[in-house]
């Protein structure tokens, strides 16, 4: 029985860029200002960089809920994007644009983090997806976050978005964990044995001055200090609308499953990080076209392959939450391939274009989404 709400959240960091130039545009002020006064309000929020804007959604009670707030979000902040004669883009890595030409987002925090990281966080010019689903029991939290480490390589796969980096393909289908890895605090945490060890950890780590808060843990999934939610955060960011609803419902999913194996006395076998993290590499290098391991077989299995067995192994949480339709959309990645191999088909058949890469960028994250009516003040577009 599935006697726990697993309510959802998500957060999606969107890049603004100018269509004429093609390059990363300082404006998350202005569409915060002008998002003020429309219904999306405290759900647009500006991060380390001007040319990153994020949007959250409220707390939704399942994937329908989801899917109404992820479209009211993207087609808001594209009209408010085009107020300014500009776009955004849902991906992990701009293809083009520089890190050391972007602003930083003017706010204590921010400038906290740059004194203590330096050019660490100035350069990390990433853009991600982040799935909270709710537990409203911290232990049983803590224990879906043990078990649930072992299928982040899974979801990272599906969801590779950032192939290239300073203009540069860079072989790599998901650059961001790379960039995002020199970060303190980030990868594939290990395990603990209920949320009060956690706690002693997080009080450790602030009474000894490595971090103010829990938040600076940023690991690819955490117990959120301050919610009550297991937050996954190691996708990158689908540029196409429905690959996300699908992650999303698929991460619900995974988490759903493993509780009613808890509920049962039973669970997931528990696999040291540093196996993980082998996986992880093999998503990062790979995505979709590489083989993860699997450690119970002890060898190496085609990724397709696993998220397909993935998808057998939640179908009885899948079928408790009313998702079977919306999982249909993994098998529809598996055909259609991640936004990485879609940009890297783009770059091909242009002959190496960085710049066909982002008009796909551009025209991909609204697919399928109400155009747009905002029009542009005349001479507003300028290169």
């Amino acid at each position: 029985m599935l006697d726990n709400p697993f309510t959802l959240g998500v957060e999606e960091e969107f890049q603004i860029v100018h269509p004429g130039t093609r390059e990363l545009r300082s404006y998350v002020s202005k569409i915060l200002d002008e998002g003020e006064k429309t219904v999306l309000r405290e759900r647009v929020r500006a991060e380390m960089h001007q040319s990153m804007v994020e949007t959250g959604t409220g707390i939704c009670r399942d994937i329908h809920d989801v899917r109404k707030e992820l479209i009211e979000l993207r087609s808001g902040l594209d009209s408010l994007a085009r107020k300014g004669g500009l776009r955004i883009i849902a991906a992990s890595t701009h293809p083009i644009s520089d890190w050391k030409t972007q602003e930083i987002t003017q706010h204590a925090r921010y400038d906290k983090i740059v004194e203590d990281l330096q050019d660490v966080a100035r350069a990390n010019l990433i853009f991600g997806l982040h799935v909270h689903v709710g537990f409203t029991d911290k232990n049983v939290a803590m224990e879906m976050a043990n078990q649930v480490r072992y299928f982040l390589p899974h979801v990272l796969a599906i969801t590779t978005s950032s192939p290239f980096w300073l203009g540069r393909n860079t072989g790599l289908k998901s650059v961001r964990c790379e960039v995002f890895k020199r970060f303190p605090r980030t990868g594939v945490p290990g395990t603990f044995s209920s949320y009060a060890e956690f706690e002693e950890y997080v009080n450790l780590l602030i009474h000894t001055g490595c971090i103010d808060n829990a938040k600076k843990i940023w690991w690819d999934v955490r117990v959120h200090p301050f919610f009550d939610t297991v937050e996954v955060r190691i996708a990158d960011m689908p540029t196409n609308i429905e690959h996300t609803i699908s992650v999303v419902a698929l991460i619900q999913a995974i988490f759903a499953q493993l509780y009613l194996l808890y509920k049962r006395n039973m669970a997931w076998r528990a696999y040291p990080s540093v196996l993980i993290e082998e996986n992880k590499w093999r998503a990062v290098r790979y995505g979709m076209q590489g083989k993860l391991i699997d450690f119970g077989k002890k060898c190496e299995v085609p990724v397709s392959d696993l998220i397909l067995e993935l998808l057998d192994f939640v179908d009885e949480a899948a079928g408790m939450l009313g998702t079977r339709k919306d999982l249909e959309g993994i098998k529809r990645i598996l055909e259609e391939g991640t936004s990485a191999d879609r940009q890297l088909e783009v770059y091909r058949k242009s002959g190496g274009d960085t710049k066909a890469v982002v008009d796909w960028l551009i025209e991909e994250t609204m697919r399928g989404l109400p155009k747009s009516d905002s029009t542009p003040p005349p001479g507003i577009i300028s290169t």
